[in-house]
């Protein structure tokens, strides 16, 4: 946070941040500006400027907050800690489920702006090869071959990733009746009912 004894309240880098967040979520990158910026938090235009040196520093401030919201906590869950490889692929589901750990609605909204941009076009790229990656390494982990590991991994991402671009709404109880399909699917194994009740037990009082 940043004060001026002159002329008074500046806000802060995270409140702007937050504010492009919002306004790229509602309106895409288009209204991503400073000015409407500036309204939206009732501060100066210039205030803006003790935080980010332009527009184009704000605009890739969202795109490391979209890598730190969807990219890096997906590759985590890949790795986390799991006894079988269904517990290993609804530590996977679970991570896309919940909000905190892939920000769908900054997914969409990234991926709308790549349409008209080459630069984020290239980090959307290189996002999805990222994510398949560690996707095909878990299963290959589990005793998948390569290829077998590769389609096994594109079926479960691509899923997903239509899941956001079709913007699909589902109830929670929907969603959480498909997992063991879903699983059954992803790994060719299905999950023990234990799994399925510890999973569940994590969304209860949750909403996706």
């Amino acid at each position: 946070m940043t004060t001026d004894p002159d002329t008074g309240w500046r806000g802060s880098r995270e409140g702007w941040l937050e504010a492009a967040y919002t306004a790229l979520i509602e309106g895409g990158v288009e209204a991503v500006k400073i000015l409407p910026l500036a309204a939206r938090l009732k501060l100066s235009r210039t205030s803006f400027y003790w935080f980010f040196e332009n527009r184009e520093a704000l605009l890739a401030a969202l795109s490391e907050r979209w890598a730190a919201r969807t990219t890096a906590p997906l590759i985590a869950a890949t790795g986390a800690y799991a006894e079988t490889e269904t517990e290993a692929m609804l530590n996977v589901i679970g991570c896309f489920l919940r909000a905190e750990t892939f920000d769908a609605r900054m997914e969409f909204a990234i991926r709308s702006w790549a349409l008209s941009e080459a630069r984020v076009m290239t980090a959307v790229q290189e996002a999805d090869a990222a994510r398949l990656a560690a996707l095909t390494d878990m299963l290959m982990r589990w005793g998948h071959s390569a290829p077998d590991a590769d389609t096994r991994a594109r079926t479960i991402y691509l899923v997903q990733i239509g899941y956001i671009s079709m913007q699909a709404e589902e109830s929670l109880e929907t969603r959480l009746a498909r997992i063991p399909h879903y699983v059954e699917i992803y790994t060719g194994r299905p999950p023990e009912p234990r799994e399925i009740a510890r999973f569940r037990a994590l969304f209860q009082h949750r909403d996706v």
